[in-house]
């Protein structure tokens, strides 16, 4: 699956266009992805992509990366065998589309 573009508050999958947080698995889209804390990515947040069983997660923070991604969180993936990459969405969606190969998620913030 390849995002073909992020722009605040917004990303377009396929002509699609979303206007909320989500999730991308293989080739699911979950829209409206809702976070437990908001600005803080916890473990629960990810259930359905730790049951999926990615090898690389890529993780959108935000326009801004205000979404914090605790240690405890990134260590909880690594022991899951899921390789987590976070950065701010626009430069999370270049890594994600760069991504081939492996069996990948996305979990994105489209906002602040």
């Amino acid at each position: 699956m390849r995002i073909e573009s992020y722009s605040f508050g917004r990303l377009v999958i396929e002509g699609k266009t979303y206007a909320a947080d989500l999730i991308i698995v293989g080739e699911e889209i979950l829209p409206n992805w809702w976070r437990r804390e908001g600005h803080s990515l916890c473990p629960e947040d990810l259930k359905l992509i730790i049951e999926r069983k990615p090898e690389i997660l890529v993780i959108g923070t935000g326009a801004y990366g205000a979404m914090d991604v605790p240690y405890e969180t990134e260590k909880f993936l690594e022991e899951e065998g899921i390789e987590v990459i976070w950065k701010p969405t626009g430069e999370a969606v270049d890594i994600f589309n760069s991504i081939s190969g492996r069996k990948k998620a996305g979990a994105f913030h489209l906002t602040c």
